[in-house]
């Protein structure tokens, strides 16, 4: 049985790659490998951190070896949970990659791990070259991209980026797997009723932490919209402003859409995700850049209709006019897909749609590509 470390977000960490690492130690382990988790005891020093909380208050995945090893800040850590990891020589270290602030800290644990275990190194990137840049971050994945013997990525995006820093080592891509690990779907009527929203009503979905580059203030723009007014749309918002929400307030009274959004301004739980996805009629992501996003993969997961924008990863996962519709970055062309999908009834069509390409994202096929690595 080969032994499988997997370094990065797991809990008592929240967020999609904290999910996103359990689910794959779990895939790991179905397909008969010995899997131990390595995750931050500091992940983000709280000036950097621009949520609430870092940590969950979900109950503890079951039956997964987490340890809580690994500070972000330190280099004397680096080295001594380097060496601890390498001491019980596992086969395969697989080594989360998303922000070039952590590749000192990640880049040098692998390094060391694969210097004195022999440890293949296979680098997980979900992005090389992060949406909102700062001064030395190419340098910094470099770094990390130099630790690693092959590398997986979530998208040709992606895969594009750590081509341009290392053009010999071996790259496979896989797609983003279903997120399905936030319970069964429930039906509208129980997902409005929880909610407390109108049986009847109309609502389009934006999920997850609002950042910058998802598009927010995108979104808001195409709301003012006189067809989406008419035909009674309203916008849930349900995510954690990660910085800048006084200016988002500020864009929703001047656009005077305030009453067309419904504003969850909070980390959602676990075990309330599928309440939002259950009670939207579509999911819309107007992001500015992207690579690949987990969002997608939770909509697949609830088999509910998308809008995307026509960047990074996003049209190779929702195809348009199947799933969805693919837009550019502009609040008209996403308020025209908004009205089209209510306008031309094509919940119904697109919902089968959803159906077939979710077949695409099944967890087995991410760990088949990771095994072409081994």
């Amino acid at each position: 049985m080969k032994k499988i470390a997997l370094l990065g977000p797991a809990y008592p960490l929240r967020g999609g790659l904290a999910a996103f690492n359990e689910r794959l130690a779990y895939a790991l382990q179905a397909e008969g490998y010995q899997v131990t988790l390595y995750t931050f005891s500091l992940q983000y020093p709280s000036m950097l951190f621009p949520g609430k909380t870092q940590y969950s208050d979900d109950p503890a995945p079951e039956n997964l070896e987490i340890y809580e090893w690994i500070n972000s800040i330190n280099p004397i850590n680096w080295r001594q949970v380097g060496n601890k990891i390498a001491k019980t020589a596992p086969d395969i270290l697989i080594c989360a990659f998303w922000l070039p602030f952590m590749a000192p800290c990640l880049g040098t644990i692998c390094h060391i791990v694969r210097r004195k275990a022999g440890t293949r190194i296979i680098g997980l990137v979900h992005n090389a070259i992060p949406h909102e840049s700062r001064p030395g971050d190419d340098a910094l994945a470099k770094y990390f991209i130099q630790s690693a013997d092959a590398f997986l990525t979530l998208s040709e995006s992606v895969a594009n980026d750590v081509r341009m820093m290392d053009k010999q080592k071996p790259i496979v891509e896989a797609m983003h797997p279903i997120y399905d690990s936030y319970g069964e779907p429930v039906t509208k009527a129980v997902a409005r009723q929880h909610l407390g929203l109108e049986q009847a009503g109309k609502y389009i979905l934006f999920f997850g932490f609002i950042r910058a580059y998802k598009g927010l203030d995108v979104l808001i723009e195409a709301m003012r919209d006189s067809r989406i007014r008419s035909m009674g749309i309203k916008l849930i918002v349900a995510g954690e402003f990660y910085g800048g929400e006084e200016q988002y307030q500020q864009q929703i009274d001047e656009v005077g859409v305030r009453d067309l959004l419904i504003l969850h301004n909070k980390f959602i739980a676990n075990d309330e995700v599928r309440y939002y996805f259950g009670a939207a009629d579509l999911v819309v992501q107007p992001y500015k850049t992207a690579t690949q996003s987990g969002i997608s993969q939770i909509a697949y997961h609830f088999e509910k209709p998308m809008v995307v924008t026509k960047v990074g990863g996003l049209p190779e996962i929702v195809p348009h006019d199947v799933a969805g519709y693919v837009t550019e970055v502009d609040d008209r062309a996403i308020g025209n897909a908004i009205v089209r999908f209510y306008d031309y009834a094509r919940e119904a069509d697109f919902i089968k749609g959803v159906q077939q390409e979710k077949k695409r994202f099944a967890w087995e096929g991410l760990v088949s590509r990771l095994e072409e690595l081994f």
